[in-house]
């Protein structure tokens, strides 16, 4: 098989941006706030940075070094370490696949309250207009019976804009769109935030966020929120990072860019969260109730406190559509990301050109996200899907290939002298304490936690007929695929293709 020249960053800040806006997304915004508030305040503040500190950054570190030093997606890349490694790849590429189809779906319906924004077309009763009049949720989960137009359009108007730019390529596509993106995203975001600190009761709100219970320091659970925030937020776990940093030059400073790509998702994570509170503390007083009773996360968050939040302000709609907007950004440079994982797995795995790969595997995404999700059934499907393929996908998968990395294939002090070659920060033995016994143990009891939980009660009251299929299917099914794909016998150009070889530049460096 003739090898395609594999694509670079144009610069270094092209690289930051896509890795920036990659973990920059909604879950910076509806999620990290809540999670704050639920666990100290203020004081949360603390465990967070030292969760980003022992497990963050060292790996980010480690996913750009693995990308960089065999250049290729992460089941080549995992292969190139070891042969059963591989399994890991495409459990990963299989996660990013799923992710894709429905986070599409949550970008269209903040391109239609954009829209929503301008005449507040919610009405008095944002949470009916969702559910009900936008969304047209069935009773029960379960059965497709409907298709929503409403949803409809705006998905696949999300699909073309984002296979457009993944098929411009990594520098004059992903690139290009990221340095729009980020910047635009900021410019919005601070509007935003500036805006909502100027509202009556904004004090009350960000004292509610920030003021320090120092109890909860001695709560485990509080820990392993921290953690699983700061997991959760960056994009680790699922080859995004492996992927992206597969582009990267031979000389790339690997250290420096996970400690910028890394404060900067937490610098925007505490701005989300003093825009979140100082527009919650204005509904609260508003209508005359604590902070606590209107604090909330997610899809309730955004689409259906915010709007009640418009509806009621002075100048409501400019709000929404800086709001609303800044979503649409921070989704689409994420879902890009997503989808370049399962391009980039497919082109290095068969030598199929970019084009090719774009419009048939990409296409495929789009495909399934357009069939399951702007229907009546759809938001449930979103809702079990996004808990397990979390749970027990990317955390799961993300808890395998650090064993397998660190333990059993013990390469640690490789990776370590392949980034300190190149980056301006040299990593110490904090680095390899952190992934070989830190991460793993706070990962390990995470597994633990979150399953003695789901076995307690059904995640939503949802029915376990529902779980199986939507739930577990689906975040087993993942993990079962992969392994299907690494067994299968891909061909290429007529020859097996052989991942175990390491160029001559990798074995220069034993």
């Amino acid at each position: 098989m003739t090898q395609q020249p594999r694509e670079q960053w144009a610069t270094r800040a092209g690289f930051l941006m896509a890795a920036i806006g990659s973990a920059i997304g909604l879950g910076n915004i509806w999620r990290f706030p809540a999670i704050a508030y639920e666990n100290g305040g203020g004081a949360f503040l603390l465990p967070y940075l030292i969760a980003l500190l022992t497990a963050g950054i060292p790996l980010l570190i480690m996913e750009y070094t693995v990308g960089r030093k065999y250049r290729m997606s992460p089941p080549a890349a995992l292969r190139r370490m070891s042969r059963p490694a591989e399994v890991i790849g495409w459990w990963q590429v299989v996660i990013s696949f799923v992710i894709a189809t429905y986070y599409a779906v949550i970008i269209a319906w903040a391109i239609r309250y954009v829209g929503f924004s301008v005449g507040r077309q919610w009405g008095d009763d944002p949470e009916t207009f969702l559910f009900g009049d936008f969304l047209r949720t069935a009773e029960t989960p379960g059965v497709i019976s409907s298709y929503v137009p409403g949803v409809l359009w705006p998905l696949i108007a999300v699909w073309v804009v984002v296979l457009a730019i993944l098929a411009f390529g990594i520098r004059r596509g992903i690139e290009r769109a990221n340095k729009i993106f980020i910047p635009l995203l900021v410019v919005f975001f601070v509007a935003l935030v500036i805006r909502a600190l100027t509202l009556d009761g904004a004090a009350s709100g960000l004292d509610a966020l920030f003021s320090p219970d120092w109890s909860e320091l001695t709560n485990g659970s509080v820990w392993v929120a921290a953690y699983g925030q700061i997991f959760f937020s960056l994009s680790i776990g699922f080859g995004i990072m492996i992927t992206y940093a597969s582009y990267l030059g031979r000389r790339a400073d690997l250290t420096g860019s996970a400690m910028v790509a890394g404060f900067a998702n937490s610098s925007f994570e505490i701005l989300a969260g003093i825009g979140v509170f100082a527009t919650l503390g204005y509904l609260a007083t508003a209508a005359g109730v604590p902070v606590g009773e209107v604090a909330t996360a997610g899809i309730g968050l955004a689409f259906v406190a915010f709007p009640a939040v418009i509806s009621e302000m002075p100048l409501g709609g400019l709000f929404g559509v800086l709001f609303f907007s800044s979503l649409v950004i921070a989704g689409l440079s994420s879902l890009i990301s997503i989808v370049q994982v399962v391009v980039s797995a497919v082109q290095d795995r068969t030598g199929m050109r970019r084009m090719p790969a774009v419009l048939g595997i990409g296409g495929l995404v789009a495909l399934v996200s357009i069939l399951l999700f702007p229907t009546d059934d759809g938001l449930f499907l979103l809702d079990a899907s996004d808990h397990f393929i979390n749970q027990y996908g990317i955390a799961l998968a993300a808890l395998v290939s650090l064993v397998v990395i660190a333990w059993l294939l013990r390469k640690l002090p490789t990776l370590q002298q392949n980034a300190d070659a190149t980056s301006a920060v040299r990593l110490g033995h904090w680095w390899r304490i952190c992934l070989g016994v830190i991460t793993p143990l706070v990962l390990g009891w995470m597994m633990v936690d979150s399953l003695r939980t789901e076995f307690d009660e059904n995640y939503e009251g949802y029915s376990t007929g529902f779980l199986l299929t939507a739930g577990w299917g689906v975040a087993i099914g993942a993990l079962v695929i992969g392994i299907i794909l690494t067994l299968l016998p891909w061909k290429a150009g007529g020859e097996d293709v052989d991942l175990d070889m390491e160029s001559p530049a990798d074995r220069k460096e034993h």
